[in-house]
Parts: structure tokens; sequence; C-alpha cells
């Protein structure tokens, strides 16, 4: 496997894909961007290794076995080639600057056509033409090649889209435990082992039976030093069954529960005709229509005239277009003055109807400022890459939200001002700014800017506001975020606090592409990880003509759901955005039938282990402790 970045993701992505997987791997990244503070000192990681000098000079240094370092200020041809790309099995391309990927892309797709490519890309429909355009470069090169039998040739992914559904969770459900898959978030929860008599109630399915000593208030969650039963992963029935006074981790859906958002939300935005004036301009233009459909009533009864002749001359009166009535009776005349004096009333009614009218259009396209009675949101601070992805996150999932931003011209404002989304621009440590997005009212807090500083800053600023306010912070340095994390949970232990590193949570995606298969998601169960994959059952003797049962592998995979889309209308992942166009959105069916054969087109989702995934991707070398 061959890593090429700039930043902490790529030293993150060669950890997963060295300590996880067991891969051989080679980093290519220059020793001029400063690694993680966490990562530099995990062993044999990376350490402080000379700079190249040039735009193609490299140099190697072995970190350890596994492990390979190159040091390139550019990927370009001959760095490829030192890395060994020709003869690789996966490149991952994970610079923050899209540009550079694309371009060692399609070098890289040139010295070996067979090479399977994860490319990171925020951009997505260059993403989608990309994956397009480097197969078909891979067909030309080699006529004769089967895309399918590389197992996805070419994926292109986005930490911040990968993150996103996390973060999301983080504020909503308060945990990261999550996968998304067909516009559903699921969550993985723990319970408590069932009392005497009761059954476990398993959700949509039981993914582990946590470790012996998880109740225990002296155990040491499943240590090998305490030596109790650590964590079991994917249990049949009869495991559950006899594993008395162990708590579960049970798979459940919760995209369409949210009973924190109770309070007021975000209306639909509209423009009908009511609100282009404002409500005295509107009961002026009224009062005016109701004493001109009183005048003429009374040109009507006063004169004989027939009614819709008395209007007209009553319109004609108000706009001073009628003869003056000099040989009418007194009544005509007295009608005409009361109608002219409406009309000098109706002139200024009309001018101001028409500014206000002019402002409410010019106004329909700027950003919204936060309703007066909003409560329950969620206020996003940032609109960055991973600030704009998360924000249409949100509001997928109808959560009511309000923005807070420096920079008018950031990535996300113009989202929010599509979405119709609140946003305050300034300072979110200058005084007020906070107060402006309602946070005393707010429901969650998601700092999302690129300073740890003024994440934190604005954290402790909403808890003196609102002590029990949920907090989200984005955190870079992991030493840094553990220490905030337990300051903030011993001042505010009744107030969840979370933190979160982008790039810790979009390794794992990442390292799953590079395997081969398109990794959903994966889900921490103590010191163990689960993953979720959408695989295809064609190729795979575990999975085709076997049943439900039978295919399941008790501690090494678990079939949980099946992709109902047609196979020309399948999109390779799964957890794609709702709206996007309902002929294309994938249908999962999660209560599946034990006795459903799995036939060869189908797709579905699996649940599993790190091993039992390298098994079925026809990895049995791979020995992975712990799972």
């Amino acid at each position: 496997m061959v890593v090429c970045g700039d930043d902490g993701l790529a030293r993150r992505l060669a950890a997963e894909l060295r300590d996880v997987y067991r891969e051989r791997v080679t980093l290519v990244a220059p020793a001029t961007g400063e690694p993680e503070p966490s990562a530099a000192r995990r062993p044999g990681l990376l350490g402080r290794v000379p700079v190249a000098r040039g735009r193609s000079q490299a140099g190697t240094r072995p970190a350890d076995d596994a492990l390979r370092l190159l040091d390139a200020v550019e990927p370009d041809e001959e760095v490829l080639a030192a890395a060994g790309v020709a003869d690789a099995a996966a490149l991952a391309l994970v610079y923050e600057d899209d540009e550079r990927n694309v371009r060692a892309a399609l070098v890289a797709r040139r010295l070996n056509p067979r090479l399977r490519l994860v490319i990171r890309l925020y951009n997505r429909k260059l993403g989608q033409h990309l994956e397009e355009l480097l197969d078909q470069a891979a067909l030309v090169a080699e006529p004769g090649i089967d895309l399918r039998e590389l197992d996805s040739s070419t994926t292109v992914l986005s930490d911040a889209d990968t993150a996103a559904p996390a973060l999301a969770a983080s504020a909503i459900v308060g945990t990261s435990k999550v996968i998304q898959a067909d516009g559903l978030i699921l969550r993985a929860v723990e319970r408590q082992p069932p009392g005497r008599g009761e059954v476990a109630d398993p959700g949509l399915c039981t993914l582990a039976l946590l470790s012996a000593t998880t109740n225990d208030p002296t155990g040491t969650e499943g240590s090998e030093l305490s030596g109790a039963r650590g964590p079991q992963l994917l249990p049949d029935d009869r495991a559950v069954a006899a594993a008395t006074g162990r708590g579960i981790v049970a798979l459940e859906a919760v995209a369409h529960e949210r009973p924190a958002y109770r309070g007021r939300g975000l209306a639909p935005v509209s423009f009908p005709l009511s609100s282009l004036f404002s409500r005295r301009l509107n009961w002026s233009l009224a009062g005016i229509v109701a004493a001109v459909a009183a005048l003429a009533v009374g040109a009507w009864v006063t004169t004989g005239d027939h009614p819709l002749h008395a209007a007209y001359i009553t319109l004609l009166d108000l706009f001073a277009i009628n003869d003056p009535a000099v040989e009418e009776p007194p009544e005509r005349k007295v009608l005409q003055i009361l109608a002219g004096f409406v009309g000098l009333l109706l002139l200024p009614v009309l001018v101001a109807a028409a500014l206000e009218g002019l402002g409410a259009f010019r106004t329909a396209t700027a950003l919204r400022r936060p309703p007066r009675r909003l409560s329950g949101h969620v206020v996003l601070l940032g609109l960055g890459k991973i600030g704009a992805r998360l924000l249409a996150r949100l509001r997928e999932l109808d959560i009511p939200v309000v923005c807070v931003e420096s920079d008018p011209e950031a990535r996300g404002v113009a989202l929010a001002r599509r979405l119709h989304v609140p946003v305050v621009i300034g300072d979110v440590t200058d005084e007020g700014v906070l107060e402006a997005a309602h946070i005393h009212r707010a429901h969650s807090l998601l700092a999302m800017t690129s300073s740890d500083i003024t994440n934190l800053e604005a954290a402790l600023y909403a808890r003196s506001v609102k002590p029990e306010v949920r907090v989200v912070m984005r955190l870079y340095d992991d030493d840094f975020a553990t220490a905030v994390y337990r300051t903030l949970r011993a001042a505010h232990p009744s107030a969840l606090t979370r933190s979160r590193s982008v790039t810790h949570l979009a390794a794992p995606a990442f390292a799953g592409a590079m395997m081969g298969r398109q990794i959903l998601g994966a889900i921490p169960v103590e010191r163990r990880v689960l993953l979720f994959a959408a695989v295809d059952v064609s190729g795979h003797p575990e999975l085709e003509g076997r049943t439900i049962t039978e295919s399941f592998r008790p501690g090494a995979w678990r079939v949980i759901a099946l992709d109902t889309a047609a196979p020309d209308d399948r999109r390779p992942d799964l957890a794609t955005d709702p709206g996007d166009g309902a002929a294309q959105t994938p249908v999962l069916v999660w209560d599946l039938h034990p006795g459903y054969v799995l036939e060869p087109q189908d797709r579905v989702v699996l649940a599993a282990t790190r091993r039992g995934l390298a098994e079925l991707l026809g990895r049995e070398r791979v020995r992975t402790p712990g799972g």
C-alpha cells in the first residue's frame, strides 16, 4: 500500500493500514509538514526525517518492518516510481489540494493500470467524472482488464463527507458510534443486561456482548491484565442467551427520532404576497380599500346610478381625473372631496409599498437572521470545508441550525444562503455574537473552526451562558482534546462534551476503500472495532447461494441489510445524500428473513470484524490481534 499526503490524515491512514490490516505501507509525505503531535509519538509511525530538496528528490528511511517512509515535496512520476506504485496494490492520494491529487492520480494510472486508487477530493462532481476517466484510462492501457475483478479500481472520498455523519450524530444523539446508510443514521447503543426473566431488546441486531467487567467498578474493561472475558463481537443467539450479566451493544435506527428538537424550529421559507409588506402597511392598504368601497356605496345610494358606474366615478375622483362636480348636488360634491382626500392618502402608501416590496425581493437571497423565538437548535461555528458539509447533513435531518462565521466569503456561506439558514457574521470570540445566535436557548454547540483555541473559547463561553448545553468541538491535538474533555467533564458533569478529530474519523473509511470495499463506517466496541461495508455477493462463496442464517459467521461477519436497487442504479457508497434523486437512492431492507437465499446479483451490508472482513476479501494471511 502507498499513501501520499501532507497532513494528519496521511499519517493516520498509514497507521490504520499497518496496525489494523497488517499491510506493508509506504508513506510519502513532506517532512516540512509537522505530523499531529499524537501521531508523532506513536512508535514506529513517524519521526523527524530529512526534508527532500527539490521537486522530485526523495529520501527513504525504514520506520519499521511494515512501514517505509519516503520524503517528497511533490508526488510526481519519479517519486511515485520510487514509492513502488508500479507494483503496489493500492494508492491513496490524500493531499489537501484537489489539483495535486488529480495530477498524481493521472500519473499513477499510467504507471500501473491495475492499481486501486483512493483519492481525496472535496469537489463531488469532479470526483464522479474523475472516477469514470481513470477507469476508462485503465481500460485503454490494458484492453483485457476487468475492473470488477480489481474491486473498485477508483474510489473518490472526501474527509468532510466521511466525518460529517459522526459529527452530526455527536450533536444529535450524543455519540459518534454511528454509521449512515440509505439516508438513515444508525447508532450502536450499549444496554444493560436484562433482569431475571427479561429478554434483551436487540434492536436491528446484536452487534456485541460487552466485557464481563463492564458493569464491575473494579474491572478494567476487559483488559488482558484483568483475566476477564473481553467483548465478544457479532455473537450468535446462543451466545447472547448464555451471556448472563453482560451488557449488549445493539444497532438501532435513530434518523427519525429527535425528541430533543421539539422547540420552535425554522419554518420553510416562502414569499407569498402577504410577506412582501409589513403588518402596518397591510392595515393601511386595507383601510384605504375600505374607504374607497364606502365612497362607492355612498355614490350608488345618493345618485341612484348603477353600482359599477358609481364605483367607476369614485375611482376617477380618487385619482383626480374626473371633472369637478360644480353643478352636482351637495352630496355628490362632498363625496368627490372625500375621494380626493383618500387619493392623497393613497399616494404615500403606494410609495411605501413599492419600497418595501423591492426590499423584500432584494433580501430574498440575503442571509437570514435568527428568528426571535428560535429554540432547541444547533449553533454551528465555522462554515469552512467541514462546516459546510456538516450544515448540509443537519438540514437533511431537518435539524434547525444557526451558523456563526467571521468570513462573509467562506465556503459554506453560499450554501447557508441557498438553504435559507440563519447566519450571524462575526468573530465568535467577540461579545454578543453567540447571543445573537441564541446560544442560551440552543440544544447543542458545534465548534468546527480551524482553531483549537477559538473552539475552546466558544465552548467555555457557551457553558457560562447555558451550563447544560451539549458541546462538540473539533480539536486537532489528541492530547489537548483529552485534557479539555476531562476538565469540562469535571466542571460540568451533567452536560455532554465531545471532542472530535476529522482525520481520526475519516481514516478508517479511506483504509477500508484501499482494502477494496466501500466502508460505510466503523463503530468502536471497547478496545475493538466493527466495520460496516457494502459487498457484492458475486464472487464470494461464503455468501453466494447461502441463506441469511447460513451466511452468518459468528465473530467474523453478519449480513444486516439487503440493497434492493437495480444493479444499474446502485451507487458504490450507500451512505449517500437523500434528495440527490429518488431514482438513484438506495433502498435497504433491514428486516431480512433468515431463509432468504443470497443471489449473485445481490448487494448486502455487512457488519464485520477487521479480521473477518480481511478474510472475506481473500486476505487470509492477515493476523489482526483483537479482531
